[in-house]
């Protein structure tokens, strides 16, 4: 019997080359979108660093702050008083509009910036579910909220793995501190370290800059270089 490979993420604004890695080497993908979403500070579900004037720069979604309490990332809305959709198009046309691959890349990634949803939750969703589809990758996607467990930490993500038939869970890095790997082992699950190591590829900028979103990548490599940078061992 091979294993069902489970990996779980929150639904990430445009996320970087290690995200779609986990995609890829994933039988299932469950987008975490039922947990809390950040009250303050910076978080990667709505914003992200591309490539300006060859230096890294943050482009974000204003969402919706004024609210008591705390809400989930399925119930974060976007802020449109600011017509900042456009604003991102801008930064997109005027710092990669020379790109490579930009006739390639361009109708379809202003397509998915143009997404006139006002959910959070929805435009990262549609984002990440396309963006798989064009690289190529035909990994199951599921949305945590479908499958009704309310556990937290560790559990939780046992839980869920168990709710799509995983019998292994596919850990990026950063988990320590907070996640507990003998539970998995208790619970029959084995424990996959995705170990991604972000590849070098040919960027608009004098410097290697790493960490960026996959939209960098998809401008210098195109959809099918980048497809080959997620996995350059050839274990998707």
């Amino acid at each position: 019997m091979t294993d069902r490979l489970v990996a779980i993420h929150q639904p990430n604004f445009f996320p970087w080359l290690g995200y779609f890695a986990k995609i890829a080497r994933a039988d299932v993908f469950v987008l975490l979108d039922d947990v809390q979403f950040p009250k303050k500070g910076g978080t990667w579900i709505n914003r992200v660093r591309l490539l300006v004037n060859e230096e890294p720069s943050w482009v974000t979604v204003p969402v919706v702050r004024k609210y008591h309490g705390v809400r989930e990332i399925r119930e974060m809305r976007i802020d449109e008083q600011t017509p900042w959709r456009r604003k991102v198009m801008g930064t997109v046309q005027a710092s990669y509009g020379g790109a490579p691959h930009g006739d390639e890349v361009m109708p379809q990634l202003s397509e998915l910036i143009e997404n006139p949803t006002d959910e959070l939750a929805e435009y990262n969703r549609a984002a990440i579910t396309k963006l798989t589809e064009a690289l190529g990758i035909e990994t199951e996607m599921v949305l945590s909220s479908s499958l009704g467990v309310s556990s937290q930490a560790t559990q939780r993500l046992i839980e869920l793995v168990q709710a799509v038939g995983g019998t292994a869970y596919l850990s990026g890095g950063g988990a320590e501190g907070y996640q507990e790997d003998e539970r998995f082992a208790e619970a029959g699950i084995d424990l996959v370290e995705q170990g991604f190591e972000p590849p070098s590829y040919p960027q608009l900028a004098s410097e290697p800059v790493p960490g960026l979103s996959v939209i960098d990548a998809l401008f210098s490599c195109g959809f099918a270089g980048t497809r080959r940078l997620l996995d350059p061992d050839g274990r998707a």
